[in-house]
């Protein structure tokens, strides 16, 4: 069974940190009005289309999960821009509600999404206390990558996810 490779969106995917005026190279924009978004403004959306690619290269070697806010409506709004086939999700039970020992939210829950398989897990916000949650209570191999909300995902971010897949 292949380890899971858990997604966010918003930071890993879409850099919504960078600068508004000047989207990053190799990112287009989109408009998006996913349900959540409440705003009269559709949501702005920076996405590089060869994330996608890069995303389907790690497939071979782990089964991709959204792990973001978007749960579902990733494989409306997002997966199809990357050109990604539908994905399973995270389905959170709460959102930005309370975590254990100062852990990040999201921490609890993809341990229990995980249920004790091997994972990498893509996200802005991990630090080294949900690093730290994992350790003790995941039995199973864990990475845990933090992913610069201003810059997304980039070449040693995938390199360190493949080369972390091979080594299992």
């Amino acid at each position: 069974m292949k380890p899971l490779l858990l997604i966010d969106i918003d930071g890993p995917l879409n850099p919504y940190g960078g600068k508004p005026e000047r989207r990053p190279e190799g990112y287009t924009t989109h408009r998006m009005r996913p349900r959540g978004w409440a705003h009269e403004k559709p949501l702005r959306v920076w996405l590089n289309p060869g994330h996608g690619e890069e995303l389907l290269a790690l497939g071979e070697r782990y089964e991709l999960v959204w792990a973001t806010t978007w749960k579902g409506e990733a494989n409306a709004w997002v997966g199809p821009q990357l050109g990604l086939p539908e994905l399973p999700f995270v389905d959170w039970p709460v959102m930005h509600g309370a975590a254990p020992r100062g852990t990040f939210w999201k921490t609890q829950y993809v341990l229990e999404y995980a249920a004790g398989r091997p994972f990498a897990w893509i996200d802005d916000e991990i630090t080294d206390l949900d690093r730290e949650y994992v350790e003790r209570k995941h039995l199973a191999a864990a990475l845990l990558l933090h992913v610069d909300h201003r810059i997304g995902l980039i070449r040693p971010d995938f390199d360190a996810l493949a080369d972390w897949a091979a080594a299992l």
